[in-house]
Parts: C-alpha cells; structure tokens; sequence
C-alpha cells in the first residue's frame, strides 16, 4: 500500500483516539496523537494557544520523518479549526501522499456526555476536559469543509471496516 496519512479529528470523548489506534494496528502505521507532546510541553510551563500549536508542529514534524521513510501515518487530535486542519494538507503535498480524513462525533449527546465524565479521573487533569470544556471546545470548533469520512460513534456498528474501506 502506497504511505498515507489518516489525520482524524473531533471534539474530545467522541471515540476518535480508540479509533485511531484500531485503523493503526490494522494499517501497521505508526499511530502520533497530539495529547502527550502537550502534556510534555506542560510540564515544562509551555502552555496555551502557542503551546497547543507548537504541540501540532512538533507531530507534524514525526508524521512528515515516517512519511518519509515509506510509512503510513495516524495522526490523532481535535484538530478544531482549519488553520490546524490545513497543516495536514499541506504535509500530504509536501510528502506526496494521499490525505484522508476522518471526522469522529457521537451523535447521541447523553452518551457523549457519559462518555466524557466517565474519563476523568478523582484528581483534575487539565488535558482531560470536563463535560461543560467539551461543549465550549464544540463551540469553537469551526466545520470540516471538503473530502472527509464522517463516523458517529452513537450507532451501534462497528464503524472500522467502513474506516478502512474509505482508506483503500
């Protein structure tokens, strides 16, 4: 299979990094999410709107060494506004590979909102938001316009096969 780079986005909670990992492993690709590179530029104080875009760069950056080596590449993150989606097209040319998107939401609010609450744990964790964080994330997060694979992890079907046809 020729390299690509699957790039999913959506709002926190929504199932997109359990996804991520699933078409990864099914792929042999190397699965790059954006949380953990901000968590470490946190714990070194870089915090904020430069941190979360330094956070995307520096995964940019990994995917664009695996490209290059012949690898396809899952990149998991919000990926809430199209300056930061852009950043994936422009690595796809630069790379000469082809850029699929995958766009994760959970069309069932109750769940989401389940979902979410079930993932924080006794102790705050700022890279874990709180139920009313992902609906202010929601609020901010511009539309996906163009090309793209919409999945609602809602309904109750395995939505991996349908993943991996969109990627062939």
């Amino acid at each position: 299979m020729t390299p690509l780079l699957v790039a999913f986005a959506g709002l926190p909670g929504v199932g997109k990094s359990t996804l991520a990992a699933r078409v990864g492993a099914a792929l042999g690709a190397p699965v790059l999410p954006v949380q953990p590179v901000e968590r470490a530029l946190a714990r070194h104080g870089l915090v904020g709107d430069a941190a979360g875009v330094a956070a995307y760069r520096a995964v940019a950056n990994l995917t664009e060494v695996q490209l290059a080596l012949g690898l396809s590449v899952v990149v998991d993150a919000v990926n809430p506004v199209a300056g930061v989606r852009r950043l994936w097209h422009d690595l796809a040319d630069r790379a000469g590979v082809g850029l699929r998107l995958v766009e994760v939401y959970c069309g069932d609010e109750a769940e989401h909102r389940r979902r979410v609450e079930a993932r924080l744990p006794a102790e705050p964790d700022p890279f874990l938001p709180t139920w009313e964080q992902t609906l202010l994330r929601r609020a901010e997060y511009e539309p996906m316009i163009g090309p793209r694979l919409v999945v609602d992890t809602s309904i109750d079907t395995d939505p991996l096969p349908a993943i991996l046809s969109y990627l062939r």
